[in-house]
């Protein structure tokens, strides 16, 4: 089930240890990925490319709230089942901190990736990543898809 692959981050290390101990890449991602859209399925593609495993972190409901007010529109038991059924996704992991900081320090990603709207060097983790040897990388975006559109043509669709 799709479902087996909402893990806690107690049932983490354990699962990376075995990927770890096949010669497995782990990949890291992470966002809100309220209204999952092609832009979302485009990125989480390309950075599973980038390796063997991806672990997608999930900002919980309280998190995405204070980051973008008025959401999250789906709560994150339904994004992370709805991630968790993408086939290149391996794992999806909730963290409630203002960044993913302490979730990238207990994955210890080989590759962690964001898109290229950010630089390298602002993406959180990269010195941990590239101070063990890992690598941080940035991923073509979609031009034109973001949840921010949608929610808009939606809501200007309603307008009289």
């Amino acid at each position: 089930m799709t479902a087996d692959k909402i893990l806690t981050p107690a049932q983490l290390p354990a699962t990376l240890a075995a990927w770890r101990a096949a010669g497995e890449r782990v990949v890291f991602t992470n966002g809100c990925f309220d209204l999952l859209h092609l832009g979302h399925v485009d990125y989480l593609e390309k950075a599973r490319a980038l390796g063997t495993r991806l672990v997608v972190g999930l900002n919980t409901d309280a998190s995405v709230r204070a980051l973008k007010p008025g959401r999250p529109l789906q709560d994150e038991t339904a994004r992370a089942r709805i991630l968790a059924a993408l086939a290149f996704v391996d794992a999806v992991v909730l963290f409630g901190e203002p960044t993913p900081l302490q979730l990238i320090e207990a994955v210890q990603p080989d590759i962690l990736v964001k898109g290229d709207d950010y630089a390298v060097a602002g993406i959180v983790g990269h010195e941990l990543v590239l101070g063990r040897g890992g690598q941080v990388r940035t991923v073509p975006l979609v031009a034109g898809y973001s949840t921010s559109n949608i929610v808009k043509k939606i809501t200007d669709g309603l307008k009289p």
